[in-house]
């Protein structure tokens, strides 16, 4: 695995998003009105570059904006940035939330796989308070392989945070996807929302 110092890029994205989903935060910002989006339901995100789509849990709220301030030119960008709850809204639990980014691999030197970028995460994760559970694990979304990492951060007694995060590779673009919940259960359920377009094959029978 290459190891790697992370990017701005990649921080700025992190740190904002652990910000929204701490428990117990209050913004004086006001929510921004939410803009009319192409495609029929606007709680499914649609990525024709990359071809995936991602089912958006109902009643969320779309944070992607603020989090593309972040956004540093031909490094990275946000692409989805949603929260089960508004930032600014005070609350007692982790604000669970899906973030899925995209750098570019010319960021990284030598990084070459998807598995090569789970060394400058674990990095992130570290200073950010996380501790990794597990080892590094592969995942299979139709027909697609992912890599896994998870990770854990105690926010006291009986509060903890848990962060998954799944790594592609495609068009010259590291694409990640983070998932920010309170439990192991959570997790899974945000991790079943990703989908990705089948490839068709070149293969034509005679």
């Amino acid at each position: 695995m290459v190891n790697m110092p992370c990017k701005l890029s990649l921080v700025a994205v992190f740190s904002l998003a652990l910000t929204f989903a701490a428990p117990g935060q209050n913004k004086p910002a006001a929510a921004p009105a939410r803009e009319s989006k192409p495609n029929n339901d606007p709680q499914l995100y649609r990525n024709s570059t990359f071809g995936f789509r991602y089912q958006i849990p109902y009643g969320w709220v779309d944070r992607t904006k603020e989090m593309q301030a972040g956004n540093e030119a031909g490094k990275g960008e946000v692409l989805l940035a949603a929260f089960e709850r508004p930032p600014e809204a005070t609350g007692d639990s982790v604000n669970s939330a899906v973030v899925i980014a995209s750098e570019s691999v010319a960021s990284y030197p030598g990084l070459k796989h998807a598995e090569d970028y789970l060394g400058p995460l674990t990095d992130l994760a570290t200073v950010q308070g996380f501790k990794s559970e597990g080892e590094p694990s592969t995942l299979q979304i139709n027909g697609r392989q992912l890599f896994r990492a998870d990770f854990v951060r105690p926010l006291g007694d009986k509060l903890t945070m848990r962060q998954c995060t799944l790594v592609l590779l495609a068009k010259g673009q590291i694409i990640s996807f983070t998932f920010i919940a309170g439990s192991e259960e959570e997790i899974n359920d945000l991790l079943e929302r990703p989908h990705f377009a089948v490839a068709k094959s070149s293969t034509h029978s005679n």
